[in-house]
């Protein structure tokens, strides 16, 4: 699942990116409020993290303007204010949660659980299809009983497939949710990383999972 973190502390930003990415997470940052509205309407984001205090445009015009335009993705605010009027203001425009800062990593990662099972994205702590199981709580990949090992990158696109069975997923598709802002899409590195991934759970087994739907993308289906 991909995630757009609008924050103008770049540290801060810089900071969660890497977090989240350590859970799987495809994110993209930016550092002002023009900014990160043009990233909201020209990429399919999952979730997007908020700070309200930015400068070109602040964190509730942000708001206000994507729920105008009918965006629904869940957006979490965070910000420096306490407030209770500040709080109410971004409920009203159309937040999903806030956290005010300092906050803890853990806590953040929480509710964006927490928003991500509420929202479109039914979240489950166990992603499975035939004899394979993926554990998003543990992070870990098995396949009839035998753990398999995944870099962040083909735990991302395992996910992202189980997510979608039997639904046939574009390159394009693809990249937008399990890539970042700088992926460079005319390479093939969504073709490479799905042999990857191929090796690593199909290879040498009866029931084949991930097929190439020629000219178009991958569908994973058990059969």
């Amino acid at each position: 699942m991909r995630i757009l973190v609008i924050e103008d502390e770049k540290k801060l930003a810089n900071y969660l990116k890497k977090g989240l990415e350590e859970h799987h997470f495809a994110v993209d940052t930016c550092n002002d409020g023009e900014e990160g509205l043009f990233m909201i309407n020209s990429h399919a984001y999952d979730l997007v993290v908020l700070d309200i205090m930015l400068p070109l445009m602040d964190g509730f015009e942000i708001l206000r303007t994507a729920r105008k335009s009918g965006l629904r993705m869940p957006f979490l605010l965070l910000t420096a204010k306490d407030a209770i009027e500040d709080k109410v203001r971004g409920l009203d425009l159309g937040a999903d949660d806030y956290l005010v800062k300092p906050f803890s990593f853990i806590e953040l990662t929480a509710r964006i659980r927490a928003l991500i099972r509420r929202g479109k994205v039914h979240y489950q702590t166990k992603l499975t299809v035939a004899d394979l199981s993926l554990d998003l709580a543990t992070h870990r990949l098995y396949r009839n009983g035998e753990t398999i090992d995944l870099t962040n990158k083909e735990f991302a696109l395992l996910e992202f497939f189980l997510r979608n069975l039997n639904i046939v997923l574009t390159r394009t598709q693809i990249t937008e949710h399990v890539w970042d802002y700088n992926f460079d899409s005319f390479t093939n590195v969504v073709d490479v990383f799905v042999n990857r991934l191929r090796n690593k759970i199909d290879k040498n087994r009866e029931t084949k999972l991930i097929h190439t739907i020629k000219g178009v993308g991958y569908i994973m289906k058990e059969k």
